[in-house]
């Protein structure tokens, strides 16, 4: 995918023509392509962009009826009316082998990312909420555990209470309710594909118990927005076997470092550690 200037524009606009609709997951995964892969959208075929999505043919044909076209031709016109044009695709980028290419998917990505954190302000008010919350609840289940895990490690260095959920069950509801008695005010949840029912669940039962739901997902189209206040997109790679999810795990680095500005004492609670580990030679140099 080119990177020009009008691709925030693009993407801006192809989200806007998805809102207000009920898609299915599958749909789901072609909108959430789409929208990656706003600046080519206008110019991709239907096997093109069944290819790119990882679904059938005839799922981009209904895709596009769901949407109120007739057809995938005439959401394709739709979207080069509408969609500012881009650049041809680099010359030689259909050259790339598999492993390449998801490479560049995860470059693409990561300039989404980048596109869309030209607005800080999402950013900066999930730091002030994750930093005020305590407990700090931080949520991920199957695919999102690494992210949650990873989140709650370096956030225990400066927050004087995480709690990770990383097991769902019928414990998981348990665990809620003792953190909100204890005072927690926010919880944190990492959700990728494929979305677990128990997630949405957890997700809806947390905000009926008056938690604040700040999410990160792979698209704001993700079976998890209708139960987040704040929802964080940051898109994953579908190309291999199994999803890569840099531009979450980057997002939720960024997250930290928002809740670091937040936290008045999270420079002297660094030093601390900082100290008590080379005492204890916890590291080798």
């Amino acid at each position: 995918m080119s990177d020009t200037g009008g691709e925030p524009e693009a993407t801006a606009r192809l989200q806007k023509l998805f809102e207000g609709h009920r898609l299915t997951p599958t749909q789901r995964r072609i909108a959430h392509c789409m929208v990656r892969r706003a600046a080519d959208a206008p110019f991709l075929s239907s096997v093109e962009l069944a290819e790119l999505a990882g679904v059938s043919q005839p799922s981009v044909t209904r895709f596009a009826v769901a949407l109120g076209f007739d057809g995938y031709p005439a959401l394709r016109r739709h979207l080069r009316d509408v969609v500012p044009a881009a650049d041809a695709p680099a010359e030689g980028e259909s050259a790339y082998n598999e492993y390449q290419q998801a490479v560049q998917v995860e470059i693409d990505n990561l300039r989404h990312l980048s596109s869309v954190l030209a607005d800080p302000a999402p950013v900066t008010r999930a730091g002030r909420l994750l930093a005020t919350s305590r407990p700090l609840l931080v949520l991920g289940l199957r695919a999102a555990t690494a992210q949650a895990a990873g989140f709650a490690y370096f956030a225990r260095k400066v927050h004087p209470d995480v709690r990770l959920l990383d097991e769902g069950g019928t414990l998981l509801a348990d665990r809620i309710d003792a953190a909100v008695r204890a005072g927690a005010s926010t919880l944190l949840c990492f959700a990728l594909p494929r979305h677990p029912r128990e997630v949405v669940e957890a997700l809806e039962y947390a905000q009926g118990q008056g938690l604040t739901v700040v999410t990160v997902a792979d698209s704001t189209f993700a079976p998890v927005a209708r139960h987040s206040d704040l929802l964080l997109p940051a898109a994953v790679g579908t190309g291999l076997a199994f999803d890569t999810a840099c531009a979450p795990m980057l997002l939720g680095r960024m997250l930290l470092e928002a809740m670091c500005d937040a936290l008045p004492d999270a420079q002297a609670r660094l030093e601390e550690f900082d100290a008590k580990a080379a005492a204890r030679g916890l590291f080798v140099e």
